[in-house]
């Protein structure tokens, strides 16, 4: 499985990477996992999943973070995450 992250800020791609997973972990461990793997990086706070969050990523294997989701302060617009593969 292929997770690539975005940050953006106003329009303009900030940082990007993709998190490579082939272990045998759920897909949905497999998601956590790069989460906390990205926050570890690029030193955020883990995001908070919110209803819409889900009902977002469920429909378009894509989602967007913004900074109702974070505790901490962020300095960019939102956390773009989606399933590649």
């Amino acid at each position: 499985m292929q997770i690539l992250f975005k940050i953006i800020k106003n329009g303009c791609l900030l940082h990007n990477k993709v998190i490579n997973n082939t272990s045998s972990l759920t897909r949905t461990k497999k998601i956590f996992a790069a989460i906390d793997q990205i926050c570890y990086d690029f030193d955020l706070s883990k995001p908070i999943w919110l209803d819409s969050n889900i009902t977002e990523f469920k429909r378009h294997n894509k989602i967007r973070f913004y900074k109702d989701n974070f505790i901490d302060e962020i300095n960019f617009d939102h956390l773009e995450m989606e399933v590649i593969d």
